[in-house]
């Protein structure tokens, strides 16, 4: 289990971490979230030393992080490390052996990865040769090659086209269900609520809002609802404490208090005009985020 507990790094008058605290568990996928420069890409650095912090520690199995814990850790940096002019199956299995594979059992990882990956064909190739997408693809090849216990992806589905995307997915649930730790930041949160089964939100360096997915959307003060009427017919709910999202192709989305009666509210909208779409459910993870941040 990694846990950052309480973590602190100013870089002059900017607060990049201000007693951010969170866990990622084995077997669990945790889905890190936050606005521009609020702290994630820091945190996730600090993880791996990269960062030297003011304040605060991070633990590994209840342990400070040691060189041969490390070691096991898997990482996608958000800003892309590997060399450009360097082969492909060259470099994956030269990072293999860092991690300490011995050479056959690195060039064996390497060569399955890139299989994994669709990218058996090209591992004679020179990384610059290849597409944004197929980079992207051998960079998590790299955090995967030598087999880790945790998984620390900086915005991994960054250029990635939605066959990419949804690969990427199955990837990250295939190694959690193995037991390995995951820990991954996006912009795209349709995606994050796809994949993951925990979610922490940073806003300013510190996490505004963090637990299992289905726990933060099923105790938000506000549930989603999603009404249609036919032909040109129009609803608004009288309540002030009802926010209206949207309007697209017929249907209105709006938040609304937890607590509110979805019977009554079927019953002021058929008022209006015929139903012909109603749902009620818990907020979407993208209607949490712009709650947790302000904005």
């Amino acid at each position: 289990m990694l846990s950052l507990r309480g973590l602190r790094k100013r870089f002059g008058q900017v607060v990049a971490l201000d007693d951010a605290s969170l866990t990622a568990e084995p077997g669990r996928i945790l889905g890190f979230l936050g606005p521009n420069g609020a702290g994630k890409s820091t945190a996730m650095r600090a993880v791996f030393g990269l960062v030297a912090l003011d304040g605060g520690e991070v633990l590994w199995e209840g342990e400070p992080v040691a060189r041969a814990a490390r070691l096991r850790f898997g990482y996608m940096p958000e800003q892309r490390g590997l060399y450009p002019k360097m082969r492909i199956g060259e470099q994956l299995t030269w990072l293999a052996r860092i991690h300490g594979l011995s050479a056959a059992a690195a060039a064996r990882s390497a060569h399955t990865w890139l299989g994994e990956l669709g990218l058996a064909d090209r591992a004679g190739d020179r990384l610059e040769q290849l597409s944004h997408g197929n980079q992207q693809r051998v960079q998590l090849a790299a955090a995967l090659v030598h087999d880790p216990c945790l998984l620390v992806l900086d915005e991994p589905f960054s250029g990635l086209d939605p066959l990419g995307a949804e690969q990427l997915g199955e990837i990250i649930r295939g190694r959690a269900a193995a037991g390995v730790a995951v820990l991954f930041s996006s912009h795209q949160l349709d995606l994050v609520q796809d994949v993951c089964q925990d979610v922490a939100i940073i806003d300013r360096g510190r996490v505004v809002l963090s637990g299992s997915l289905q726990e933060v959307r099923e105790r938000a003060t506000r549930r989603r609802l999603d009404v249609g009427l036919a032909g040109d017919a129009r609803w608004q709910p009288s309540s002030p404490e009802v926010e209206l999202l949207s309007t697209r192709d017929g249907t209105s989305t709006y938040l609304v208090p937890a607590g509110a009666d979805p019977a009554a509210l079927l019953a002021g909208a058929a008022r209006a005009g015929q139903v012909v779409r109603f749902s009620f459910q818990p907020p979407t993870l993208s209607d949490l985020f712009r709650e947790a941040v302000g904005r």
